[in-house]
């Protein structure tokens, strides 16, 4: 049994990074994608150096090792922050964060292509779940006026990274502590989004709102730093059907956190998508009572590795 604690931990965890999603909406008003992403994670990297070190723990990355390290980064960190923060920019942020969390199909799908997973009546559910909600989706923004197709496709591409990302953690695991690996895929990845960002992006004044700087606080510190730490404290004691359902809640957290956030009001299509996702990650993250699938088996550790938001 899991203690109460632990239980309280994980539903403020889901709070924390479900509300990120419009909270991220609200900060592409008055700053740039790459600029944003940028700096709340530098932020994020600096407090997370910062309480491990405290905490005495060893972040010291072997020579050998920085290869994989830097192979890691690109999905896990580069890929996914940043085509999940254009796709924040273009779509609702609840609709985003509907695509965002395709994720766990995705990492089943690629790991059944390419390493020769098996399926099972359920991973054969959720994909056609996760088929349907994107369509339906897809189908609105498409037949809208102002429809811009181009943010779907920014967000399946980041749940395709994420994906990618777990398959690599699996079959090309870096010998060091998870926080280590996290800090220096960090590390790794926001010198480049700062580059990306200063060739491509205006660079921004800084004379923000309080109510940015209050968002930009909450990015860095609540999502980048807290949420982080929180969840490595209470990963590797969770059984698979918490986390899983933990992941199932965050798509739902950030569609009704929006429409008191940003004002976003769901179209009948978005509260179908979003169930459909729910089916779909129940079918794919929630154990079976006699044994898992191999795919199963892979998106539960999946669940357990780098986090995402």
């Amino acid at each position: 049994m899991v203690p109460a604690r632990k239980l309280l931990a994980l539903a403020l965890l889901t709070l924390f990074w479900g509300v990120n999603w419009p909270v991220m909406k609200l900060a592409m008003r008055d700053m740039t994608p790459l600029y944003f992403r940028a700096l709340t994670l530098t932020g994020g990297l600096a407090l997370l150096v910062a309480w491990y070190r405290s905490q005495g723990a060893r972040l010291r990355v072997p020579r050998a090792q920085f290869g994989r390290v830097a192979l890691l980064a690109l999905p896990n960190i580069l890929m996914w922050h940043g085509f999940s923060i254009f796709g924040v920019q273009a779509l609702a942020s609840g609709r985003a964060a509907i695509l965002g969390f395709t994720m766990p199909i995705w990492t089943v799908l690629l790991g059944v292509l390419f390493f020769r997973e098996k399926m099972n009546s359920r991973l054969w559910l959720a994909t056609a779940c996760a088929a349907g909600a994107v369509t339906l989706l897809l189908w609105h923004e498409l037949g809208a006026i102002s429809g811009k197709p181009a943010g779907t496709a920014w967000m399946l591409a980041a749940a395709a990274s994420w994906a990618t990302g777990t398959l690599l953690l699996k079959r090309l695991p870096a010998a060091v502590p998870t926080e280590a690996l996290t800090v220096w895929m960090l590390a790794l990845a926001v010198p480049v989004l700062w580059l990306v960002a200063g060739l491509t992006e205006p660079l921004p004044d800084f004379s923000f709102s309080p109510a940015m700087w209050g968002v930009l606080g909450y990015s860095i510190v609540i999502n980048a730093a807290a949420a982080q730490i929180i969840w490595f404290s209470i990963a590797r004691s969770l059984p698979p059907v918490a986390s899983g359902l933990s992941i199932m809640m965050i798509p739902v957290v950030g569609l009704g956190s929006a429409m008191w956030i940003t004002g976003e009001r769901p179209y009948p299509q978005d509260l179908v998508a979003a169930g459909l996702i729910l089916l779909a990650l129940g079918a794919t993250l929630l154990p079976r009572r006699a044994g898992r699938a191999p795919a199963q088996g892979l998106m539960e550790k999946g669940v357990k590795s780098v986090s995402r938001s």
